[in-house]
């Protein structure tokens, strides 16, 4: 039977002032700004898109910054580590360049064989690093990264939880991921088991919550094909008890959204139609887009907006 879910499409988090977080992403990171928009639900905050060339599913991090917003916390019931793949031997690459900018960095570890190293952003997002020779993506770099040592797409992410049964349960029976392995306390999973689906479940034993705010993951999205897979995955959880909402137009994928029972804000997104419906490849992220249903007030929400801009020149 063809797989409803495909992996991850996009993992959405919360930050705090916008400029500098263009600035971490394009600059130190070398991710492309695929779209710069709003979120649809506070038009007065932008919705900030990152990933490879086209913003393909399973690449795309993507920001609501608040400026003046304080720092958030982690705990049980969050996202607390996104991790991107870079190739094998980037590892010491990417050492050299978080110490260029002073971003401090956790001693190389290893887990299920491949290297890594974890780090923080200006606002505390959990970011990992895993050194792979199973990632066969096209990376992205505006000239200023070399290609061979370019962020490729997601990993993974890790899921800090009270308890694993009842999620492992919806993941495996419900959204088409397998039981890979454990190892020292983290449970893997995925749908292929390959970079750009992984999930892990490690266990907090504290049980705190954490504080959503700037430096906190707001919710995960998981990748289907397309509307017709959607709905039936909708189906599918709400005959099984879930709690989700109706479809949302989110102009480049159309989402549906629930919790799991650790409490993570789940999302399943289209991978149609993509984020050049209304911007060229050559030129995506440079102008402001805004839905049908706000652009009669495109001038008062620019006016509302601070300027933010790239700066690659000053990230060599």
């Amino acid at each position: 039977m063809t797989p409803l879910v495909t992996g991850i499409h996009h993992i959405t988090a919360i930050a705090g002032d916008p400029q500098k977080n263009v600035d971490f992403y394009t600059g130190i990171l070398g991710l492309r700004m695929v779209k710069k928009t709003i979120n649809f639900d506070a038009p007065d905050v932008y919705h900030l898109y990152y990933g490879d060339e086209l913003g393909s599913p399973s690449t795309i991090l993507t920001f609501f910054p608040f400026k003046g917003a304080r720092k958030g916390t982690k705990g049980a019931g969050e996202l607390t580590y996104t991790a991107f793949s870079i190739p094998k031997d980037a590892l010491e690459y990417w050492k050299s360049r978080l110490d260029k900018y002073q971003v401090t960095y956790s001693d190389e570890q290893t887990r299920f064989g491949e290297a890594l190293i974890r780090f923080e952003d200006h606002d505390g997002l959990g970011i990992e690093l895993i050194a792979t020779d199973k990632d066969s993506r096209k990376p992205w770099t505006y000239g200023h990264i070399p290609a061979d040592k370019a962020i490729l797409g997601f990993y993974g992410a890790t899921l800090n939880l009270r308890a694993k049964d009842l999620t492992e349960k919806l993941l495996t029976e419900l959204m088409d991921y397998r039981f890979i392995g454990e190892e020292n306390g983290r449970y893997r999973y995925g749908t292929k088991g390959e970079p750009g689906d992984i999930i892990d479940i490690v266990l907090d034993k504290s049980g705190r919550p954490g504080m959503q705010s700037a430096g906190t993951v707001h919710h995960i999205a998981f990748r289907t094909d397309n509307e017709d897979t959607q709905l039936k995955i909708q189906r599918k959880l709400m005959e099984n008890g879930v709690q989700v909402t109706e479809v949302k137009d989110r102009n480049y994928f159309k989402s549906i959204y629930y919790r799991e029972p650790g409490g993570v804000l789940f999302e399943i997104a289209t991978d149609e139609p993509g984020f050049a419906v209304d911007e060229e490849v050559e030129h995506l992220g440079e102008a402001l887009k805004l839905p049908s249903w706000v652009e009669p007030q495109r001038q008062k929400i620019e006016s509302q907006l601070p300027e933010v801009k790239l700066n690659i020149n000053q990230y060599d």
